[in-house]
């Protein structure tokens, strides 16, 4: 066997079922083993996309994501995609092609350090300097990345360690140890019944959920307890979906972009539990008025990331998926906090936004974004792009029985489309759209060759201004509308991409047809572009 040819055999074991990636001499002999394979492999058009298929597919398989790319620009245009990963703690593998070992360090042709340029945003990395190696590092990898706080790990193999002979007898290792990675799995038992007894006595509890409850796959868990204990439920950008967005303990996402009533519910309670969040800037701006006057709960499976933003007054680190169900365990008796969830239902009615359509001639967000959480299906996945697309899909989209899923800690601009298609493999019969502005279509339009090569029938809708929208709200109030390097002129006819490529193709531009059209436009299992015209001045908030 050669060192390629145990490549493939180790993504076996690890049960891939699809690797995402680009070719490249430095990578080739790889690509050549995998022939003999019977894992799918998906062609895309530049290196970025690849770590967001992967992204994609990991989110919603629960699994690893696999990409490939070759060595120079091929690893360094991945790193947008392992950053973006790293950011939202997404677990995928990342294999780079390199120079020959023994050309290292010479600045030859299409060499680059990927492994150095990407330390800050891995998990870990490997470069492999023997070929025996192999089996020991994919397990290790594949473990790393999907234990403990997820994330991307990289692995750097030369030309020639590729193409080595494997001197052993192929055996992959059923089990791993690594003494400097130990992650906490199970909650301490004590701080468990530490915060048992403080549900128990709060008159005002909320929950605040993070990407990590998604991670750990204990959505059923939080419902569990938060109707066990009828404890209002708050999400971050990540935690979207963790609750039906029309379930009575929901209370919507907070943040600077999230909904006011939100913000409100969880500056007055006297109990947070902040659960799989990082409490970052975006989330969280102002960390005193959270734990100001309530006892703060902070679950999570990394410790790094208790006490980094804000000190809580009960640390718990573990998998909430087992965290919770200790809870569930440990509760005695269901607690009664129907005050307090009137108190909110007041607040949610009070300060709900009242967005009405402002002109005919386009379409109001608010407006269309109802409608069409109205018209899809309830388990359909939802891939928001980042802009005023995202903050519209957040405020407004009705998430059901489904996903909704957004590049949140990197914002990266171009992720909805190849994300989504990497959702669309991992569930094939799941109805999935991506929504897009029209400057982060054109960063990932390139990928509309790869849906229709591999047959990736996912529906994309391009929120069209005709600007970047979110930097041009930035400058509309920073700079008294003194707009600079954001209007998108010269953009394309998407009739015509559309018909390139061969997908169904609709535009939306006003009030009066958003039903029929959405009716039409999702009314089949193909590909298909949908336009809708937004007011160029339309802000998120007004």
């Amino acid at each position: 066997m050669t060192g390629a040819e145990v490549i493939v055999k180790c993504l076996e074991k690890e049960n891939t079922k699809v690797i995402f990636g680009y070719s490249g001499v430095a990578i080739d002999p790889f690509w050549n083993k995998i022939l003999d394979s019977k894992i799918k492999r998906v062609l895309v058009r530049t290196e970025q996309n690849a770590a967001h298929l992967a992204s994609g597919y990991a989110r919603i398989s629960g699994g690893v994501g696999v990409c490939a790319v070759t060595s120079g620009p091929g690893a360094t245009n991945l790193i947008t995609g392992i950053a973006t990963a790293y950011a939202d703690s997404i677990p995928i593998v990342a294999i780079t092609g390199q120079v020959n070992s023994d050309m290292i360090g010479s600045d030859v042709f299409q060499e680059a350090d990927i492994t150095g340029a990407v330390e800050s945003f891995v998990k870990y990395s490997y470069l492999v300097r023997d070929v025996n190696d192999l089996p020991r590092i994919f397990k290790e990898a594949f473990y790393i990345a999907s234990t403990g706080r997820r994330g991307p790990v990289l692995i750097d193999i030369p030309f020639d360690i590729q193409n080595d002979e494997f001197k052993d007898k192929f055996s992959y290792p059923e089990s791993i140890s690594m003494r400097s990675y130990k992650p906490t799995v199970k909650g301490n038992m004590a701080q468990i019944k530490k915060v048992i007894k403080e549900v128990e006595n709060a008159k005002r509890p909320i929950i605040c959920v993070g990407g990590g409850v998604h991670l750990s796959q204990a959505t059923t868990e939080i419902r569990k307890f938060a109707e066990l204990n009828s404890v209002p439920v708050v999400t971050t950008m990540m935690g979207i979906g963790v609750m039906p967005s029309d379930h009575p303990l929901f209370f919507g996402m907070v943040g600077n972009n999230g909904q006011p009533f939100a913000n409100r519910a969880m500056n007055e309670s006297d109990l947070l539990l902040m659960v799989g969040a990082r409490v970052a800037d975006r989330a969280v701006n102002r960390p005193d008025l959270i734990t100001e006057n309530k006892v703060m709960v902070h679950i999570d499976v990394d410790p790094a990331e208790i006490g980094k933003n804000v000190g809580p007054t009960i640390p718990l680190v573990g998998d909430i998926k087992n965290i919770f169900q200790d809870f569930l365990e440990q509760d005695e008796h269901a607690d009664d906090h129907s005050e307090w969830l009137d108190t909110l239902n007041t607040y949610k009615k009070e300060m709900a936004s009242d967005r009405t359509p402002r002109d005919d001639d386009y379409v109001e967000p608010k407006d269309f974004m109802i409608k069409l959480s109205a018209a899809v299906k309830d388990d359909a996945i939802y891939v928001a792009d980042v802009g005023q697309n995202q903050m519209w899909s957040c405020a407004y989209y009705k998430v059901k029985d489904g996903r909704f899923l957004t590049s949140g800690g990197m914002g990266t601009m171009g992720y909805s489309i190849p994300a989504a298609m990497g959702a669309k493999l991992a569930a094939p019969d799941k109805q999935v759209l991506a929504v897009i502005g029209d400057g982060a279509f054109q960063m990932s339009m390139m990928e509309l060759a790869t849906m229709r090569q591999y047959g990736i029938n996912i529906k994309i809708i391009v929120m069209k201004n005709g600007f970047l929208g979110m930097v041009r709200e930035h400058q509309h109030y920073a700079y008294d509308d003194n707009y600079s390097m954001v209007e998108l002129k010269g953009d394309p006819d998407l009739s015509l991409i559309a018909a390139a490529y061969e997908m169904n193709y609709d535009k939306i531009t006003g009030e009066d047809d958003i039903e029929a059209k959405l009716k039409k436009f999702l009314s089949d299992d193909n590909a298909g572009l949908l336009e809708v015209r937004v007011d160029p001045m339309e802000l998120v908030k007004y």
